[in-house]
């Protein structure tokens, strides 16, 4: 059997979102791959943590490809983004909570590229009336990120169910971003 990447990394991914301090034996196990294997393919917990940092990017990118982002009203471009971004909300989590990647001259131009997407997404809300602007777009943005995180977090502990994170998601962040008469 060859070495999967991305099924490693989804391994190590689905492991480090429910336990953030899960030693590289445990990862390696998780993937069902020898330690030496995974050091071999990623020789460190620092270059484990910058591959899922990689791989996330990829994954929220390809989400909002997916969503199609230009399309509809930007309410109905957040709904398809949350629904398409979902499955990744675990490593996204796990991102959010390893800050150290987005400080400092080392971040990832991938989330900057992302930001913007974002920002124009809900910046785009705004100028149709759609979106509150009183709410900077970036945090419009920053709240989805944290919401996204939240849910991730939530279905891990089983204190929500999979199936109902993307509707949780959706209501609140629109329910709060959400135009009201005279605001």
């Amino acid at each position: 059997m060859g070495f999967d990447r991305d099924q490693v990394l989804r391994a190590a991914a689905d492991l480090l979102a429910r336990k953030s301090t899960a030693t590289t034996e445990e990862v390696a196990r998780a993937a069902g791959i020898s330690r030496a294997t995974l050091n071999r393919h990623f020789p460190g917990r620092d270059a484990l943590i910058r591959a899922l940092e990689d791989f996330g990017i990829a994954e929220v990118k390809a989400a909002l490809d997916a969503a199609r982002l230009e399309e509809g009203t930007s309410e109905e471009a957040v709904r398809r983004l949350v629904r398409a971004i979902e499955p990744c909300a675990g490593l996204l989590a796990f991102l959010y909570s390893e800050n150290q990647l987005f400080e400092g001259e080392d971040q990832n131009e991938g989330w900057s590229l992302i930001d913007e997407r974002l920002t124009d997404l809900f910046r785009r809300g705004q100028e149709s009336g759609v979106f509150r602007i009183d709410l900077s777009a970036a945090w419009l943005a920053e709240a989805l990120y944290g919401l996204l995180a939240a849910g991730g977090w939530a279905v891990i502990e089983g204190r929500v169910a999979r199936n109902d994170i993307a509707h949780m998601i959706v209501e609140l962040l629109l329910g709060g971003a959400m135009r009201r008469d005279g605001s």
